[in-house]
């Protein structure tokens, strides 16, 4: 039996940069129980059954940068 996730745990995983919702990768895996690896791997393999705006990369420092700046808002 599949057990459900409480809406407070997804919630808390979703980021508001501008106005798109974002959630990232290793969390949405770990809310579906698979590695962040085949998670990124399943969308690659079957893009077309996902909404095109479902997953983009963000540059590396561009994610560091990102992540410092929530670092001192938390």
């Amino acid at each position: 039996m599949t057990e459900l996730v409480p809406v407070e745990r997804i919630a808390s995983k979703i980021y508001l940069i501008g106005d798109a919702k974002l959630m990232l990768d290793r969390n949405l895996a770990e809310l579906y129980g698979v590695e962040t690896n085949m998670l990124k791997h399943s969308v690659r393999r079957d893009i077309d059954r996902f909404p095109a705006d479902f997953i983009f990369e963000m540059a590396k420092t561009d994610f560091e940068n990102w992540r410092s700046q929530t670092r001192k808002l938390s």
